[in-house]
């Protein structure tokens, strides 16, 4: 995964999403899960490169930070619960999809997704 439009499509591979671009500026698009609009994939180019912003747990994103040096501290979001990932090339695809689905699972289990899918059941 190199390009905007591979991360975008990739992102766009699971249940219920959409592209958006919420900003003024179209450098930004980000993928949302439908139900709530929850972003949980940010893609945009910074310093030449795409990076992608994408939701972690904590100790997950320290280490992947220590792991991997195009994995930095979220750009323009949490830098606990996001984090910032460079497509140089020196991550390794699978990881890299694997953070995706992560992000994508992370942002729709807060508690209102929870209360939903409890309700739901009742």
């Amino acid at each position: 995964m190199q390009t905007r439009q591979e991360a975008v499509a990739f992102g766009l591979t699971f249940p219920d999403t959409y592209a958006d671009q919420p900003f003024s500026d179209l450098n930004w698009t980000v993928v949302r899960r439908a139900r709530g609009k929850k972003v949980f994939l940010w893609v945009f180019e910074r310093q030449g490169r795409i990076w992608l912003n994408l939701k972690c747990q904590p100790e997950w994103g320290r280490f992947w930070q220590s792991t991997y040096p195009a994995v930095q501290p979220a750009y323009h979001l949490n830098k606990e619960h996001w984090m910032s990932v460079i497509l140089d090339g020196t991550v390794p695809e699978e990881e890299l999809e694997g953070w995706i689905a992560e992000s994508y699972r992370l942002v729709g289990s807060g508690p209102r997704f929870l209360e939903r899918k409890r309700d739901k059941e009742l």
